[in-house]
């Protein structure tokens, strides 16, 4: 099969007019991010139930903007898996995000196949094709492409028409399509891809002990930023983060404090970027202490916080199963941690309080308790609070002994388009330990969709 590339305009423009006519549309792309800071796009995979096919970017004169309109078109469905790397790409090149969008990896997740889980093996799971590999670690800006390698790449939206279609089915047999729009509206949230240099500093591990620190770490965070952006290299090219951990720690405010950093290259502050970080440090040190930025607040050390989230993921797990859910797209480590501690978390509100939240709060005041039955784990009602509330002048509504509740259709139940009559109290296991549902996983560095460790958008997971 001789597979043929779009690379004129009047092309795409015809091919964008045909799609428009279509319910959905299934999107990929193939990128480079090594060396640069921004994704060099390489290859725009397209599809419709009708016809398939590939748009070379690279082709000098070939606009995007039919594109771009299509991607626009609020009648027209954009299918993506693991969405977030593609959308950035799209909102880069022309300042807007696709609407509307649906990611395939986020409602299997909902759907019961898993947390993160890769193409091919939803593929696998749906269609039962399995998809070739062979060409996943291609260098996408190469040309020509193989034809070995356009097969592999148009693989990535044909066989995703059908795993949309399966998907789509299942949200709306178990009435779950509001939950799969909660989690959307965030890939679909311009705010999501609009990263301004001055939040670059909470992407960064080290933490602060006093606002001084905080300052030159905001700072030079910052600046770094606009250097990568400017420059289009990898944020670690122009600076390391365990040199801006020093700087901010050390503030050294002359070119001589600058060179007896130990994190700092050896002529560092002879460079036009160290006499730059210099000169912000002592701009920063001049600052009245009232001008300084406030210490995020930390969650209150509780004693036996850290027993209490364990018991809180296994709750977690529980809830998954029954329900038939990935725990990501319920709670993350955070959440956990935020219950713990009396605080407010998104797993307290819509729907992942009905699934999840309300047992969580009850297992802290010690409503509820898990046991083992001597095959599985299951919550049981406890007859007196372990932990109860403070008075609060309206007493909270017991309830008497139950049954564990099982949910309408487990993660089988949804995966194959059956829901069994009754349910098993799941199997005793381990919750993972972090992860969002519309972020989770890392992609790899080289290869389909590639993506250097320090990439402005967070990581999303990785197309196999």
């Amino acid at each position: 099969m001789t597979i043929e590339t779009i690379g004129q305009t009047d092309e795409l423009a015809a091919l964008c007019e045909r799609l428009a006519h279509a319910p959905f549309v299934t999107v990929d792309t193939e990128f480079m991010r090594e060396t640069t800071f921004w994704p060099k796009l390489c290859l725009i995979q397209i599809a419709s139930a009708d016809e398939a096919a590939i748009i070379d970017p690279l082709v000098e004169g070939l606009s995007l903007e039919p594109l771009f309109g299509l991607l626009d078109n609020e009648a027209v469905v954009k299918v993506f898996h693991a969405a977030r790397q593609d959308i950035e790409i799209f909102h880069h090149l022309s300042g807007r995000v696709p609407q509307p969008i649906f990611d395939t990896q986020v409602a299997a997740m909902v759907c019961g196949f898993g947390d993160s889980v890769a193409y091919d093996q939803i593929v696998m799971r749906v269609t039962g094709h399995t998809v070739d590999k062979s060409s996943r670690f291609t260098n996408w800006a190469e040309r020509p492409l193989t034809e070995a390698q356009l097969t592999y790449a148009l693989a990535d939206v044909t066989h995703l028409r059908d795993v949309y279609l399966h998907l789509r089915d299942a949200l709306q047999r178990a009435d779950r399509e509001e939950w799969v729009a909660e989690e959307m509206a965030v890939l679909a949230s311009p705010a999501t891809y609009d990263l301004k240099p001055e939040d670059a500093w909470r992407r960064l591990k080290s933490r602060a002990r006093q606002p001084m620190e905080l300052a030159v770490l905001q700072e030079i965070a910052a600046l770094r930023e606009r250097e990568a952006r400017q420059r289009d290299v990898p944020r670690n090219r122009v600076m390391k983060d365990d040199l801006i951990y020093e700087i901010a720690l050390q503030r050294p405010a002359s070119q001589a404090a600058m060179g007896r950093l130990r994190a700092a290259p050896k002529g560092f502050e002879r460079s036009r970027l160290g006499q730059l970080i210099a000169e912000t440090v002592a701009e920063v040190a001049e600052r009245p202490p009232e001008s300084m930025p406030s210490l995020p607040k930390r969650k209150p050390s509780i004693e036996g916080a850290n027993s209490a989230v364990e018991l809180m993921k296994v709750l977690l797990k529980l809830s998954a199963e029954a329900h038939g859910v990935a725990p990501k797209v319920l709670a993350t480590v955070d959440d956990l941690e935020t219950i713990v501690s009396g605080g407010e978390a998104p797993a307290l509100s819509g729907w992942r309080r009905v699934v999840f939240g309300e047992a969580a709060l009850r297992l802290r005041a010690g409503e509820i308790a898990i046991a083992f039955d001597g095959r599985n784990l299951r919550t049981i009602e406890c007859e007196r609070p372990v932990n109860p509330p403070p008075p609060s002048g309206k007493s909270r509504r017991r309830k008497r002994k139950s049954k564990p509740t099982d949910a309408p259709e487990t993660a089988d139940a949804l995966a194959t388009g059956d829901a069994p009559e009754t349910g098993n109290a799941p199997e005793m296991g381990d919750a993972p330990e972090s992860g969002a549902a519309a972020e989770a996983g890392s992609a790899p560095e080289t290869g389909e969709g590639a993506a250097a460790p320090d990439t402005p958008a967070p990581d999303a997971p990785e197309r196999q």
